[in-house]
């Protein structure tokens, strides 16, 4: 999950960057992003899965398992919209009084995002990464149940198809299990957005 959600921070952020700087490019991508944003995990984890079959052959050498690469690149492909769409929020909601003094002291490109883009919109960006996080937790569970690969995902699967008399007590602490650990994942990365947020009493 955090190969996925991390490869899909890589993607979103600069992409969001663009998409709030340049109403071109947030016009000419938008429709890409409302196609692709409502498809769920579950159509998209058989295409990854005949992709990643196709085109990467596993041996002893291999660096990764087929397993990890489909998991991941679903995740990737589900989770990066929320941190997409909130960066390029957060980038148009700048106040233009901070890029008029940026264009007043001519900085160039780099250094207006760095000094001003990226502190201003950085509550926005977190706030999209935790909600990617928390989509990137869920679809690595429905990956594991529909791919069988190991996890709490195909643990709830394999009670369920069990049956037995303890089954639903077993899923239930699955449930748990999972909801908790999606409640610590999004404390944490509420924590690193206090650090690292850009704070008006500085």
């Amino acid at each position: 999950m955090f190969a996925g959600f991390i490869i899909a921070t890589l993607v979103a952020v600069p992409l969001g960057l663009l998409c709030g700087m340049s109403p071109v490019i947030n016009t000419a991508i938008n429709p890409l992003i409302q196609i692709f944003k409502p498809v769920s995990p579950l159509a998209w984890l058989p295409i990854v899965t005949l992709v990643v079959s196709a085109l990467y052959v596993t041996n002893d050498d291999s660096w990764f398992e087929k397993s990890f690469l489909t998991s991941a690149i679903t995740v990737t492909l589900c989770s990066l919209w929320p941190t997409l769409i909130n960066t390029a929020v957060g980038v148009a909601s700048i106040d233009k009084d901070l890029v008029n003094v940026g264009k007043v002291l001519r900085l160039n490109w780099f250094t207006q995002i760095k000094k001003i883009i990226l502190p201003s919109s950085l509550p926005y960006i977190f706030t999209g990464m935790r909600l990617s996080l928390g989509v990137g937790w869920m679809v690595l569970i429905a990956a594991e149940m529909l791919a069988q690969n190991p996890g709490l995902g195909k643990f709830v699967w394999d009670e369920f198809q069990n049956g037995s008399s303890n089954s639903l007590g077993r899923i239930m602490v699955a449930v748990f299990t999972i909801g908790i650990i999606g409640f610590v994942l999004d404390r944490i990365m509420q924590s690193f957005q206090k650090v690292f947020s850009y704070s008006n009493d500085l």
